[in-house]
């Protein structure tokens, strides 16, 4: 038997309930798992391998996408948006790796070479008009306590009287 203070794992998600900030009142509290998380993680790491340097970089670049993408849909509705951030950070730097590594030729690809070659806002890597999106791109939507409000067969409604 697990306390809901402690928390559960169930299908990727962590369950528990903690104090919100700032208040004394406590709510219930869904969250990626660390093993969802480090599996995501593996898997950028899988794909930004160094056996995978033969792909072209739209192509990965793509591939991150979809991968990143189609985790953060299934994550949406915990409070997911600081670990989205911290799984593309996870994502940018094994990309970043990745380019420099292919990229080098005879000299090492220096930082400011990387950003003027394959960014095109700020940090954010481009080429072929494929960009990186990443999980952060995924809006987040929490889910509403709706409590009472519920509607059930069993919730009498008023009916409009039919006299005539």
């Amino acid at each position: 038997m697990v306390h809901i203070d402690e928390g559960f794992d169930f299908l990727g998600f962590h369950i528990r309930r903690q104090r919100k900030r700032g208040t004394s009142k406590h709510y219930i509290y869904t969250k990626p798992s660390k093993k969802a998380i480090q599996s995501v993680k593996d898997k950028v790491s899988m794909k930004t391998y160094r056996s995978t340097r033969h792909m072209k970089l739209d192509e990965l670049i793509t591939s991150l996408n979809r991968l990143l993408a189609g985790w953060a849909n299934y994550h949406r509705y915990g409070v997911s948006k600081a670990i989205f951030s911290a799984v593309d950070n996870h994502a940018w730097h094994r990309l970043m790796r990745w380019i420099r590594r292919k990229y080098a030729g005879k000299n090492p690809l220096s930082m400011k070479e990387l950003r003027r070659r394959f960014c095109d806002q700020g940090w954010r890597f481009a080429h072929n008009g494929v960009a990186f999106t990443g999980a952060s791109s995924v809006a987040v939507s929490r889910y509403r306590y709706r409590g009472s409000k519920i509607p059930t067969p069993w919730t009498p409604t008023l009916t409009a009287d039919i006299s005539g």
